[in-house]
């Protein structure tokens, strides 16, 4: 999927009660953003998992309603963490990237779950993504996504407190403008292995890139 960051704009979505409103539009051009409308923002961390100490880094960019990222952690990530992370060969990020509304919330469900669950809910989010993305009824993703966070273990208060959080969804918007500026991110799903980007690829290609930059860090 892809995205022209100088053209996409997207509002800090809200969500209340069950119900959903969207605050106005902002541009989201990645060289006019005002250092001077962030300083005050939460600071939005990197979500990883594997060796903290590991030779390669793997960053993903992701958007949960995407349906290339769908396919890809449905076909290649189980494979990936299993040869590759759970041995501690390498470390993995996710940066997400938001198309839509839809995809911001989502977001925001995901990094309620702080670190601990935020991999297992991205499975979640992936695994169920036709049922909460794929409805016209902006109550009914919400409906779904909360459950979403409720079968991870999210309390109802703290969903009801972080997909209402403002403050929140304009510094992850404006860490995902900054981050994708910066790595030249053209759409997702998208590869940065030890500062190189990569497109969407199957399972053999990414293990040999992977196995080529393991060789080097010997």
């Amino acid at each position: 999927m892809a995205f022209k960051r100088t053209l996409l704009a997207l509002g800090a979505a809200l969500i209340a009660g069950g119900l959903w409103m969207a605050a106005p539009q902002r541009a989201m051009a990645a060289d006019t953003a005002a250092a001077s409308a962030t300083q005050d923002l939460p600071a939005i961390p990197d979500m990883s998992i594997g060796n903290p100490d590991a030779k390669v880094h793997v960053i993903e960019y992701l958007s949960f309603t995407c349906p290339h990222c769908e396919e890809f952690h449905a076909t290649v990530w189980p494979k990936i963490k299993k040869n590759y992370i759970d041995n501690g060969k390498i470390r993995f990020t996710i940066r997400e990237v938001y198309f839509d509304k839809y995809g911001l919330w989502a977001g925001m469900m995901a990094q309620c779950g702080g670190a601990m669950r935020y991999f297992g809910i991205v499975d979640m989010l992936y695994n169920k993504q036709r049922e909460w993305a794929g409805t016209s009824d902006p109550n009914q993703a919400v409906a779904n996504l909360r459950k979403i966070g409720l079968a991870a273990g999210i309390s109802s208060a703290d969903l009801d407190k972080c997909m209402t959080d403002g403050k929140m969804a304009q510094a992850m918007v404006a860490k995902f403008q900054k981050d994708t500026a910066a790595d030249h991110i053209e759409g997702t799903p998208s590869f940065v292995i030890d500062g190189t980007t990569h497109q969407n690829m199957g399972y053999e290609e990414f293990a040999k890139i992977l196995d080529a930059e393991l060789a080097k860090s010997k």
